[in-house]
């Protein structure tokens, strides 16, 4: 059976003088002395250690002073790097440009995102019809001096007399809500705390708005478990305290919940979740009476989304019994008994996304990972295809489902996101906004390459280069992967992987097994007792990559974040001989206790958990903490974190970096790099973005001995 662990304490002068000393050497590093304690947990008669457990006291007296010792090793390290000022400087060129979200139109107003090139948050405008003069609506970049308080959604009413907006800090997942007033831009009293995963959702008449809540945190904001998630409703101008439960599951603490309202405000609906699992339940409460929620689908047996409504039938994007989605419209009974059809059958691609807009629905497809739109009327009758600018990744569809107007994103590996405005009844575009980068993208060649895994999947990946760049064994490579929960990952366009390129490497995206790319089948065939197919993919490709001659073991860097950073710790400790330099970044690292912090539990239904015998053989397979080996030869490693991230909390990244410092058994450094006031990545201000990224390109770099271009 699996025992609880004990706890062993030890002084905090203790702990606070292992630090203070150096520690291990490694070829010309010495680190500081990370203190161990004798920790051991025994799961169904495994013994397994855990010496560095008091580290997920994150903001203990101990963890701070080692933090600081950890981040004076890494910035001194950093600093005799003698081409990481101009890395920087060419970044930051780059980063310049202005960047546009999607218009969203309420009230005759239309409420954007946008940022000058180089401010650290984005601000938000608001103008008057499409020919109106903008003004800054709400400026986040005034909302603190280091530029880490940021807005983190905001919502406007029906009418568009007021904006619900979210502010969060240090990156946190925790968001406060406030309400500015549209025409005079001062806020109105309202403050909502302890929200987290939420929008804000108006009420039809613009009175107030619907949002998720937890309850106040106990003792640990940034560590402990969040539970018992609650849909209230809030009044414009009157105290949270008063704001009223519209539903909740005492029963189910673990069930997440959240509100969505029907453009034609005739239906309140509530998506019920358990954990990440692609799966819903969904209520739906008619707006215009006094009735009950009805259960519409409870079943938690597929992923139910209400894309549109005709009155009482709703059109519906769904995964039953179609694992690359299709339509249905499904009317509604006094009853909550249903009346389904299917509208679009289930295609070879996977519907990823589809709404009404225009009295059409227009239909996002991924094939092959790349972006192709379908419009049908609302019977299913195809009507056309939407001409894209080249490969790439279109979205943030907008607009009425009842006028045709409206916008959208495009964007690819060397296409900067524009904004394009729509006719939806013809298909007709033309660009709304589109920024000018100091690039040019004829210099640069994007192609799609298949490879077999070690099962012999085939398994695709993106591989941008130079345009003369060629298979010569001489190319630095960065290798990104993500594999996991049903994410896909699609073309997008990033000046620092530009910059990569730029400086001579060529930069690979491989869409794992785990993800979203090819539906259902392909997520689950990377998930719990599959999860090794994700690493064996993503070593498939860095063979692929060094056999084919594009590039070398010495000159090949592997980077990931969260679920990603997962992904890179499990390879480096299982191929440490394949890479010359890894990246984590905010990883999923001890995969033994990923499930006790903030909302780990969720993410079961991708990993398993320890709970579960079969699975805790699994984990403690793979799991990057336990799987370190003393005196073997790791790559140049610098691990990133935040220690404000309440997402995958740093603890993770802190015992890795700890427990690889002691295992090296080659000169490679074993850093790690700690954003002070950062978080998962959330609202993260532009100069720490680009600080991180030249820090990662430069140390990379380096470690490869090798000049960038620039």
């Amino acid at each position: 059976m699996f025992a609880r662990p004990t706890t062993v304490f030890l002084s905090v002068a203790t702990l606070l003088a292992g630090c203070a000393q150096p520690g291990i050497t490694t070829g010309d590093i010495t680190y500081p002395l990370t203190a161990t304690v004798d920790q051991v947990d025994t799961f169904y008669g495994t013994k397994v250690a855990d010496p560095y457990r008091w580290l997920e006291d994150l903001d203990g007296p101990a963890t701070r002073e080692w933090i600081e010792a950890q981040n004076d090793l890494t910035y001194s390290y950093l600093d005799e790097i003698p081409f990481r000022g101009a890395i920087r400087d060419r970044l930051e060129n780059l980063w310049n440009y202005q960047k546009f979200g999607v218009p969203q139109e309420e009230g005759g107003l239309y409420f954007y995102s946008s940022n000058d090139g180089l401010q650290n948050q984005s601000a938000l405008y608001v103008q008057e019809g499409l020919e109106g003069t903008a003004r800054v609506l709400i400026d986040p970049n005034g909302f603190s001096d280091d530029g880490t308080v940021s807005m983190a959604g905001w919502s406007p009413s029906p009418d568009g007399k007021y904006l619900a907006y979210a502010v969060s800090k240090g990156g946190s997942d925790w968001r406060e809500w406030k309400v500015r007033d549209v025409d005079s831009g001062e806020d109105m009293g309202d403050h909502l705390e302890w929200t987290k995963f939420t929008g804000a959702t108006w009420h039809p008449d613009g009175s107030g708005f619907y949002y998720t809540g937890y309850p106040t945190p106990e003792d640990d904001a940034l560590g402990d478990i969040n539970e018992n998630a609650t849909v209230y409703f809030h009044k414009l101008g009157t105290p949270q305290s008063e704001d009223v439960v519209i539903f909740k599951r005492a029963d189910q603490p673990r069930w997440g919940f959240g509100a969505s309202v029907t453009e034609d405000g005739r239906w309140l609906l509530i998506y019920g979740s358990e954990g990440t699992a692609r799966k819903n339940r969904l209520w739906a409460k008619s707006l215009q009476g006094t009735g009950e929620f009805l259960p519409i689908y409870t079943d938690f047996d597929a992923q139910y989304t209400v894309i549109g409504n005709e009155e009482d039938t709703l059109y519906l994007r769904t995964t039953r019994d179609a694992p690359r989605a299709m339509v249905i419209a499904a009317k509604v009974g006094a009853d909550g008994s249903l009346t389904e059809k299917v509208v679009l059958p289930q295609a070879d691609d996977v519907l990823s996304s589809v709404g009404v807009l225009g009295g059409r629905l227009i239909a996002t497809y991924l094939h092959n990972a790349q972006s192709q739109i379908k419009v049908y009327n609302l019977d299913g009758d195809h009507q056309y295809d939407l001409e894209l600018p080249t490969i790439g990744s279109a979205g943030g569809f907008s607009g009425k489902e009842d006028e045709n107007g409206g916008f959208f994103r495009f964007s690819s590996f060397t296409y900067p996101p524009t904004i394009f405005r729509i006719d939806y009844s013809t298909g007709e575009t033309s660009v709304f906004r589109q920024p000018k980068v100091d690039f040019n993208p004829e210099a640069f060649a994007v192609e799609q390459i298949w490879y077999p895994s070690k099962d012999g999947t085939q398994v695709p990946m993106f591989l941008v280069r130079q345009a003369d760049a060629e298979p010569d064994f001489t190319n630095p490579a960065l290798l990104y992967g993500y594999g996991g929960f049903n994410i896909s990952i699609t073309p997008s366009f990033s000046p620092g992987n530009l910059q990569w390129v730029e400086m001579g490497g060529i930069y690979v995206v491989a869409n794992l097994r785990g993800g979203g790319e090819f539906g259902a089948e392909w997520h689950q065939a990377g998930t719990i007792h599959n999860k090794q197919n994700v690493f064996d993919d993503f070593i498939g490709a860095a063979e692929y990559l060094t056999n084919e001659g594009w590039t070398r073991n010495d000159l090949l860097t592997i980077r990931g974040g969260s679920n990603g950073g997962l992904l890179v710790g499990a390879c480096m400790t299982q191929r440490p001989d394949l890479f010359a330099v890894a990246l984590p970044a905010v990883g999923v690292l001890d995969m033994l206790r990923y499930h006790l912090f903030t909302i780990g539990w969720a993410w079961a239904s991708d990993y398993g958990t320890v709970d579960d015998e079969a699975q805790f053989r699994t984990l403690v397979e793979y799991s990057p903490v336990h799987n370190l080996q003393l005196g073997r030869h790791y790559p140049a490693t610098m691990i990133t974190t935040g220690d404000h991230d309440d997402r995958v909390v740093p603890s993770h990244s802190y015992k890795f970096a700890s427990a690889l410092q002691r295992a090296q058994g080659g000169d490679a450094p074993a850093l790690i790099r700690i954003e002070t006031r950062g978080g998962h990545g959330g609202g993260k201000p532009t100069s720490m973005i680009i600080d991180n990224l030249a820090d990662q390109w430069a140390f990379s770099w380096f470690e490869m001995n090798r000049k960038p271009q620039l």
